[in-house]
């Protein structure tokens, strides 16, 4: 299972509404829009093999909702999986001119 959760770091709160689109090998598997936790539960299929994956964020789309530039119309995450039994939480720290990514539990 692949789950993601973006964080909105300007406002110190969760980003609500961003469209999450789940990629492998060229193809979509998977979109979703993030919650009011800020976070995508259910993106994809329950199951994934090992391979590399992709996370698209559509942060222009937020971005604009809110009144705010910002420098990155979309951020992509491209990560690997090892291990498919393990459930992949990738979340996003989100600003108007950065972002950052890590392997969450």
């Amino acid at each position: 299972m692949i789950t993601t959760h973006v964080l909105d770091t300007t406002s110190g709160q969760p980003a609500q509404g961003v469209l999450v689109r789940l990629e492998s090998n060229g193809h979509i598997i998977g979109d979703a829009v993030t919650d009011e936790d800020g976070r995508c539960r259910a993106l994809g299929p329950a199951h994934v093999e090992a391979g590399v994956y992709r996370l698209v964020f559509d942060t222009d789309t937020y971005f604009a909702r809110v009144g705010r530039e910002a420098f990155f119309p979309e951020v992509t995450v491209t990560f690997r999986i090892t291990d498919p039994d393990r459930h992949h939480h990738v979340p996003v720290l989100l600003s108007p001119f950065s972002f950052t990514s890590y392997r969450g539990s």
